[in-house]
């Protein structure tokens, strides 16, 4: 186990240095300087006569080409509603969006909730409260009540970013604050940070890591039965509501929620699926997804909810859904969040809730700081709540002593362990083998149509146009001359190809056996054909074919060289697989689809037979390609995965987010695939499981 864990880290680039990078090639010899004690051995260069990451601004000129669209058309849209009857119809349907693309939410289970300890202060005592936000899923909380008074106060659900103590963090302060002012406030854990880690160690520590890195690795199974962790961090939020009703020192006119960064994130998605907030204060999150992408702002799972952006919606939506219920949207100048985006969300806000008539409801506060629930936006906070419900005339935070951590514990260490709650591995793998159970692929046509909806991959296929580059000799390949290509797949998205050969060919492809060999690299189709025994030697066995390589998107000569996070795990392969989700069509679709037009490109120069070969992450594509496409007439896999349930089963995983995609467990697994490809001569060799020992 403890072996196996620490391949994984390496390997899964979630260790302290992060080496593992799906999508960005290390081949041999390549020092890629990072430092640490499992830094990888410079094993001389390889020598190739072209770079082998030619275009690495491609797929993220591509995304950013489409985001930009979506941010224009959005603009346009909001701007363009001209009357309250039009802006209620537009809320109206922004709400529908919203849960669709947040959810699906479960049904609201007992709460189960228990007070496990009480500290008594000046002006306030604090209660450690645990519910059940799903069915044995814990959520760990501090309730602060004031003393005196009038009976019901205003309530505020009190959400937390990325510190590792959460609750017992800094953000005791607005939860004082608050309290001392009149205010109920239910300060909460978020998943993998305080006392929910859910990858625990004895001592604390998390198996992955806290925070970021957990919030990643717990939310992209998710994908694979149809759910997001941005979801799962919304609903503990609602069911905080749902705890705060139950208690009478609430009243339940005046239900506010505040946070900062990941608790502006979980702040915002409240707002759009929670009626009975009254006001809302998001801090340093509320921006436009155009402002986040450009700027290469990587953001963990539970900031992205997929399909938004192809229904036609951003965070402003989040927060039109709540108007025109009073909200203030806080910032700081210096905040790595592009604060131009939260002025540009700002100034639609104020179009809407004008049309609404009640364009003063909608405020926005930028502080001089860095990132951060500094006292100036804690106290534009209070002012703001203040002007709502009445309770206080006083903005100003008094001065605050932080608890100990150890004194607001619901728990006796400082974490729930397996047997106090569930984790959210544990509902996927429940719901892996549900899903198992019921359902039915169909025969081959039916599947091909079953792949091409949850992927997302259009019905036809056009080829836009290609680029010849110049014939070279690369004499560490396994054929010495190599014709070299680039096939545009749709606008902005190219795949790199090479046709291996015995003589130099400049020009255009030329047919020499009717039958073509593609082979589907792993992450660069250079670093194979000089370092991968396997591969070289498909390409010597096979004499009575063409032989072709490709690079689909993102992968080798188009890999990205987006600067990226340490802590965020899989980094291109996870980032740009996010925006894929967010625009509705997953990134495995897309690259399937560009081997379905390689295809049907070489088709049109004369090629009528196929054989597909893919490696690894290449073995995906290549398989669903190999499904749809009638002309591939035997298929090799080297290295695939053995089925997407494999990893929504598995404790530990390496595959990437862009090997997963939406909600596909309800609807096929990759075993369906394999059983109709043995029609076509299937071979698979050393298939990998959710977590294999990458060399």
């Amino acid at each position: 186990m403890i072996e196996n864990r620490r391949n994984f880290l390496k390997l899964s680039g979630l260790s302290g240095v992060g080496l593992y990078t799906a999508g960005v090639t290390t081949l041999k010899g390549e020092n890629t300087g990072a430092k640490g004690p499992e830094n990888i051995e410079n094993k001389g260069e390889l020598k190739l006569t072209q770079p082998v990451n030619r275009f690495p601004s491609s797929l993220h000129s591509y995304y950013q080409d489409k985001i930009r669209e979506k941010d224009a058309l959005h603009t346009q849209k909001i701007m363009g509603l001209n009357s309250y009857q039009e802006a209620l119809e537009y809320q109206d349907s922004i709400k529908r969006k919203i849960l669709d693309c947040i959810g699906p939410f479960p049904e609201k289970n007992p709460l189960n909730a228990k007070v496990v300890g009480k500290l008594d202060r000046k002006g306030y005592r604090i209660e450690l409260v645990t519910y059940e936000s799903r069915p044995g899923y814990v959520v760990t909380a501090n309730l602060y009540l004031p003393k005196g008074g009038r009976k019901p106060r205003p309530a505020v659900l009190g959400t937390c970013g990325h510190t590792r103590e959460a609750k017992t963090s800094v953000y005791q302060h607005f939860a004082q604050s608050l309290a001392l002012k009149g205010y109920v406030v239910l300060l909460i854990d978020p998943i993998s940070q305080g006392e929910r880690l859910q990858f625990p160690t004895d001592d604390r520590k998390s198996e992955v890591k806290w925070g970021v890195t957990e919030h990643i690795y717990v939310g992209n199974p998710l994908n694979l039965v149809g759910e997001s962790i941005a979801g799962w961090f919304a609903w503990d939020c609602v069911r905080g509501i749902d705890y705060l009703f139950t208690r009478k020192e609430v009243d339940q006119n005046h239900i506010g929620v505040t946070g900062n960064s990941g608790g502006g994130t979980q702040t915002t998605w409240l707002c759009g699926v929670e009626p009975r907030l009254t006001m809302a204060a998001p801090s340093c999150f509320v921006n436009t997804i155009r402002r986040n992408f450009e700027n290469q702002e990587v953001q963990d799972a539970e900031q992205y909810v997929p399909f938004v952006l192809e229904n036609g919606l951003d965070h402003f939506d989040f927060i039109a859904a709540m108007a025109p219920k009073p909200v203030i949207l806080i910032s700081q100048e210096k905040d790595f969040f592009d604060v131009r985006g939260t002025e540009e969300v700002y100034h639609k806000l104020r179009h809407f809730y004008k049309l609404l008539g009640a364009e003063d409801n909608i405020q926005l506060f930028v502080g001089d700081g860095y990132h951060g629930y500094h006292q100036s936006g804690r106290e534009a906070m209070y002012g703001f709540f203040n002007s709502i419900t009445k309770i206080s005339d006083d903005s100003l935070e008094p001065e605050i002593e932080l608890e100990k951590d150890e004194d607001l514990w619901c728990t006796p260490n400082g974490q729930l362990s397996h047997e106090e709650s569930k984790v959210v591995g544990d509902f996927v793998r429940e719901q892996s083998l549900q899903l198992k159970q019921t359902r039915n692929p169909g025969n081959l046509s039916q599947l091909q149509t079953t792949v091409k909806s949850v992927l997302n991959i259009p019905y036809s296929t056009k080829i836009f146009d290609y680029k010849i580059f110049r014939g070279r000799k690369e004499p560490s390949f396994p054929k010495t001359f190599v014709s070299d290509y680039m096939v545009e797949t749709e606008p902005g998205a190219e795949v790199a190809v090479y046709k291996l050969m015995d003589e130099l060919i400049y020009s255009r492809p030329t047919v020499n056996q009717r039958k073509a060999v593609i082979y589907v690299s792993h992450e660069s189709m250079d670093e194979d054909l000089v370092n991968d025994e396997y591969v070289r030697n498909t390409v010597v066995s096979h004499t009575d074919y063409d032989y072709y390589t490709c690079d689909l998107r993102g992968f080798g000569q188009t890999a990205p060289n987006t600067r990226i996070n340490y802590s965020i795990a899989f980094r291109s392969e996870y980032f740009y697989a996010m925006m894929a989700n967010l625009l509705g069509s997953p990134l495995l679709g897309r690259r399937t689809y560009d081997l379905l037009c390689v295809l049907d490109w070489l088709k049109s120069v004369g090629y009528s037979e196929f054989k597909i070969i893919g490696k690894g992450f290449g073995s995906l594509p290549a398989t669903l390609a190999s499904l749809i496409d009638e002309n591939v007439r035997e298929v090799q896999l080297k290295n695939p995965l053995k089925s997407f349930s494999e990893i929504a089963e598995s404790k530990f995983y390496k595959w990437p987010l862009s090997c997963m995609p939406f909600d596909v467990l309800a609807h096929f697994d990759l075993p369906d695939c394999y059983k109709l490809l043995e029609e076509k001569n299937l071979i698979m060799d050393d298939v990998w499981d959710a977590n294999p020992e990458f060399e």
